[in-house]
C-alpha cells in the first residue's frame, strides 16, 4: 500500500513540482534501478551474513518513513524536485535491502505449496496492497485537493506493516536449515570475491537474467506513462492512482493464473511476457481513454506474470544457499534495463512515439529468443543440492 500508492502519482506528482519528462524518466528509472541494482550488494551480503530477517525489516522501515516525508517537498520551494526525487531513491534503496532476503524466506517457506503458486500468491497480495494503495491516494487527494496528503496518509499503513512484521519474525524458518530435497545436507556459507557476484552460477540463469532485464526494459515505469496522459489532459492528475490501481488488479488476477501455470506446464509461460509488452506502447500512448486502459491493463497483466514466476524459475536454476545471491544478481541486471527503458521512454514519449514502440518491439524480440533458449538447454525440475 506505501510504495505503490506513491508510485501511482510520483510522476505527475514530481511534474507537479515542476520537473520536465525526461527528469520524471531519468528518477524513476533510476528508482527502479535503485531498487534493482542494489539487490547485487544486498543479495551476497544476506547469503554471506545469513541476516536475512534484519535486512528484511531495516528495508520494510525505510519505505515506510520515506514515502509520508514526501509530503514536505511542495512547501521548500525549488528544492522540491530535489527532495522529492531523494527521497524516492531512498524509498527505492529500502526495497533494494529487503528485496533478496524476502525472497530467500519465500523460496524457503514455499517449497511444500509449490514455488510457483507460493510466489503468484505473495505478489497478488502485494498487488492488493497495490490496488488499495493508489485509491487511499486519491481519495486523500479528492478531498483536500493536494496529493502531499495522500503521503500523509500512508504513513499509517506503514506503521502497521511493522508491527506485524515484529509479529512474524519468530515464525520465519531459517534460510540456512536443509530444505526438504537437500537431503539433510548443510550448506557452508557464500564464497566471498567474485562468487558472491555470481560467477558461481549457471550459465542458465544469466542468459534469463538477461532475458529478464529486456522485458524490464520495454514494461516502463507508470511515472512516464502517467506523465503522459495527464500531460495531454486524458486523466485528471487525482485520478492517475485509480488508473494505477486498476493496472494492480490486473496484475493480481495475472499472477495467481500464470503461478498455478508454472507449476503445472513450466517456465513456457514467461514466453507470453515479451508479446505483451511489446504491444503496450501501441496502447498507452494513444490519444483514445478506452485504448490507454487498455494498454495499462496488460502493462499491469506483463508485470504481473513476470513478477511470479520469474523468482520461482531462479529458485528451480539456484541452489538454496546461493539464491539470495542470484535474486541480487538478476535484480542488478533487470535495473539496468530499467534505467535504460526509463530514460528511453522519457526522451523519445512527448514527441516520438512511434521510434519508442518500434525500439521496444526490438528489445521484445530479443527477450523472446533468449527465453526460448533457456528454457530449451535447461530443464525444469526440483534441483539436487549441488548439481548446478
Amino acid at each position: 500500500m506505501v510504495y505503490e500508492g506513491m508510485r501511482s502519482v510520483a510522476g505527475p506528482f514530481l511534474g507537479s513540482l515542476g520537473a520536465s519528462a525526461l527528469t520524471v524518466g531519468v528518477v524513476t528509472g533510476a528508482g527502479e534501478a535503485t531498487a534493482l541494482v542494489l539487490r547485487l550488494v544486498t543479495g551476497a551480503w544476506a547469503d554471506r551474513s545469513q541476516q536475512h530477517w534484519r535486512l528484511t525489516v531495516t528495508g520494510y522501515a525505510m519505505t515506510a518513513v520515506c514515502v509520508p516525508l514526501l509530503a514536505i517537498a511542495p512547501f521548500v520551494g525549488a528544492a522540491g524536485v530535489a527532495v522529492a526525487s531523494v527521497l524516492i531513491l531512498l524509498e527505492r534503496t529500502g526495497k533494494a535491502i529487503r528485496s533478496p532476503s524476502k525472497s530467500a524466506l519465500l523460496a524457503r517457506m514455499a517449497t511444500h505449496t509449490g514455488r510457483g503458486r507460493g510466489f503468484a500468491v505473495h505478489q497478488a497480495l502485494d498487488q492488493v496492497g497495490a490496488f488499495v494503495g493508489p485509491l487511499v491516494v486519491a481519495g486523500a487527494a479528492a478531498a483536500t485537493g493536494e496529493l502531499w496528503t495522500g503521503f500523509l496518509v500512508l504513513a499509517v499503513p506503514g506503521a502497521v506493516s511493522l508491527l506485524l512484521l515484529a509479529q512474524l519474525r519468530r515464525r520465519v524458518p531459517s534460510v540456512a536449515a536443509p530444505e526438504p530435497d537437500d537431503g539433510g545436507v548443510s550448506h557452508p556459507h557464500p564464497q566471498r570475491g567474485l562468487a558472491a557476484l555470481g560467477t558461481d552460477l549457471p550459465r542458465s540463469f544469466h542468459l534469463f537474467s538477461l532475458a529478464v532485464a529486456l522485458t524490464t526494459a520495454g514494461l516502463m515505469t507508470f511515472g512516464v506513462i502517467s506523465f503522459r496522459f495527464v500531460d495531454r489532459g486524458l486523466v485528471p492528475i487525482a485520478a492517475a492512482p485509480v488508473v494505477y490501481a486498476v493496472a494492480m488488479a490486473c496484475g493480481a488476477l495475472a499472477a495467481l493464473a500464470s503461478g498455478d501455470l508454472f507449476d503445472r506446464v513450466g517456465a513456457r509461460v514467461l514466453l507470453a511476457v515479451p508479446a505483451l509488452v511489446a504491444v503496450v506502447p501501441l496502447l498507452v500512448y494513444a490519444d483514445e481513454l478506452a485504448v490507454v486502459l487498455v494498454g495499462i491493463a496488460l502493462w499491469g497483466a506483463a508485470a504481473g506474470v513476470q513478477d511470479s514466476t520469474v523468482k520461482a524459475y531462479v529458485a528451480d536454476l539456484v541452489p538454496g544457499r546461493r539464491r539470495a545471491t542470484a535474486y541480487g544478481v538478476l535484480a542488478a541486471v533487470q535495473g539496468v534495463g530499467a534505467l535504460l527503458g526509463g530514460a528511453l521512454a522519457g526522451a523519445l514519449v512527448v514527441h516520438h512515439v512511434a521510434a519508442l514502440a518500434a525500439g521496444i518491439a526490438a528489445l521484445q524480440v530479443a527477450a523472446f529468443v533468449l527465453l526460448a533458449v533457456v528454457l530449451r538447454t535447461s530443464a525444469r525440475g526440483p534441483l539436487p543440492a549441488g548439481s548446478r
